[in-house]
């Protein structure tokens, strides 16, 4: 929660309908996080972030326009509090490697988007290792 106990801001990026809506679902169960907006490209979500100021942005990688990497790198080099969590279906050893240098503090395999593994990733931000799930 924020300092005034309020749910942290969360804006989701991807391209597919479906899974947006699948981590609005997620966010539901989740008390310490609050959709403040969603997007379908990296230049959209740019967008949002200068306007909605999230604390935790889900980042699909591969996306029309502006690739989630691109959008991360955008992101946290205009505001480097925000935290990236990348998301996508690659296995954690096919990743592309900027992924790792993009800013983005993890990976989460969308197979496994809930809201445990939210928490934990979100508990482990602060740490100096990019985490993979």
């Amino acid at each position: 929660m924020t300092s005034m106990g309020e749910p942290f801001p969360v804006l989701i990026v991807d391209d597919q309908a479906p899974f947006r809506a699948a981590m609005k679902a997620v966010l539901k169960r989740t008390a310490e996080f609050e959709l403040v907006g969603e997007a379908s490209n990296g230049s959209e979500a740019v967008s949002l972030t200068e306007e909605l100021h999230p604390a935790l942005v889900l980042m699909d990688i591969n996306m029309p326009e502006m690739n989630g990497i691109e959008a991360t790198r955008a992101m946290v080099s205009r505001h480097p509090d925000v935290v990236v969590i990348l998301c996508s279906t690659y296995d954690a050893g096919d990743l592309p490697p900027e992924v790792a240098t993009s800013g983005a503090r993890a990976y989460l395999n969308k197979e496994h988007l809930g809201a445990e593994t939210l928490r934990r990733l979100w508990s482990e931000r602060d740490a100096q290792a990019f985490t993979s799930v």
